[in-house]
C-alpha cells in the first residue's frame, strides 16, 4: 500500500502520567491516540494520526475536552502535516534498546545490538498504533513474564489483547514452547503477526473478540484497561488453567482494588501486585482442582 501524508492532531502535555491519565478519558474505538516521550528531552505529547483530513477538528475538540476533564487546563492542541516521507523515520527519535527487565531487552530494528547470554531481544518496528514496551504496563507485564519464565517453560502461554504482539514474542524469546495470542483489533493481529516473522518466532495470533475466546492457558498475559478486566473477570479467569497464572495489567492504580475484587469473585488468588507510576499490575494463581 502506498504511503500518504498524514494528518496530525498533537497535544503537548507536561508528563507522561497525564498521557496515561488522558488515555483512559479518550474514546479509544473513536481513534486511536499515541502517546510520545522523547527520552533525551522527556517532552511528551499526545498525538493522533490520521489519514482523512476532515476528522482533524472533531478530534482535536476530543482531546480538549479529554484534558479539561484530566485537569489538565485549557489545552490547545495543534493540527499539522506530516508527509509521508517523513512519518517512517519521525518514529526513529523515540525509540532506542532499552532493557525493560532482567532478561528482556526491546530493540529498534534499525539499532545494531549484541545480546548477552541468556539475554531475550524483542526486535520491533514501531508502526501507527502500538507499543514498544516502554509504557509502564508492558514493562510490568514483561517483570512477571521474565519471573514466570524461571519456572517450567512447557506450560502454555495465552496472550489476551495482544496488540503488537511485544509479550508473546517475548514469552517465545524467553524460552516457553507454546504461546498464542489475540486481539479484538485486525490491525493489531496484522501487525504482531509481521513482529512475530520479523523476531523469526512462530506464534498463532488470532482476531477475537474477549468475550468470545475459547483459549486457555498456565500463563495467561491480559494487559488490557481495567474497566474492561473487570466486567470480563469471569472470562479472563476461565482462560487461566488450574494451577496457572495471570498477568493483568492495564490498570490505574485507583482502579486495581475493583479488578482484583472481580478475580477474587472468580478464585483467583493476588499473588503480588507492581505499580509503575499511576498504573499497577497484578499477579494472580488459580488454585489446583481438587
Amino acid at each position: 500500500m502506498k504511503a500518504t501524508d498524514l494528518t496530525v492532531v498533537s497535544l503537548p502535555l507536561p508528563s507522561s502520567e497525564a498521557a496515561d491519565t488522558l488515555l483512559e478519558l479518550v474514546d479509544a474505538e473513536a481513534f486511536t491516540p499515541t502517546v510520545w516521550e522523547d527520552v533525551e528531552t522527556g517532552e511528551t505529547r499526545f498525538e493522533v494520526f490520521l489519514e482523512d483530513a476532515a476528522r482533524a477538528p472533531a478530534v482535536a475538540e476530543a482531546l480538549r475536552g479529554a484534558a479539561a476533564l484530566a485537569g489538565l487546563g485549557a489545552a490547545s492542541p495543534e493540527i499539522g502535516t506530516l508527509p509521508a516521507a517523513d512519518w517512517a523515520e519521525a518514529w526513529k527519535r523515540f525509540f532506542h534498546v532499552e532493557r525493560v527487565s532482567p532478561r528482556v531487552t526491546i530493540r529498534p530494528s534499525w539499532e545494531p545490538y549484541e545480546a548477552a547470554p541468556g539475554e531475550a531481544v524483542v526486535t520491533l518496528d514501531p508502526g501507527m498504533s502500538f507499543g514498544t514496551g516502554r509504557h509502564p504496563t508492558t514493562r510490568a507485564c514483561l517483570i512477571f513474564l521474565d519471573e514466570l519464565a524461571q519456572g517450567d517453560l512447557s506450560r502454555p502461554v495465552l496472550d489476551m489483547g495482544c496488540g503488537s504482539g511485544i509479550l508473546s514474542i517475548a514469552a517465545r524469546k524467553l524460552g516457553f514452547a507454546h504461546v498464542r495470542g489475540f486481539d479484538y483489533d485486525p490491525d493489531a493481529v496484522a501487525v504482531a503477526r509481521e513482529n512475530a516473522a520479523l523476531n523469526g518466532v512462530r506464534i498463532p495470533f488470532e482476531p477475537r473478540d474477549l468475550a468470545a475466546n475459547l483459549d486457555q492457558g498456565a500463563v495467561v498475559l491480559a494487559n488490557i484497561l481495567g474497566p474492561v478486566l473487570a466486567a470480563h473477570a469471569a472470562e479472563v479467569a476461565c482462560a487461566v488453567l488450574p494451577g496457572g497464572a495471570l498477568v493483568a495489567s492495564g490498570i490505574l492504580e485507583s482502579f486495581y482494588p475493583e479488578v482484583r475484587a472481580a478475580f477474587e469473585a472468580q478464585g483467583l488468588r493476588e499473588a503480588r501486585a507492581l505499580t509503575l507510576g499511576e498504573w499497577r499490575t497484578g499477579l494472580f494463581t488459580k488454585p489446583e482442582q481438587p
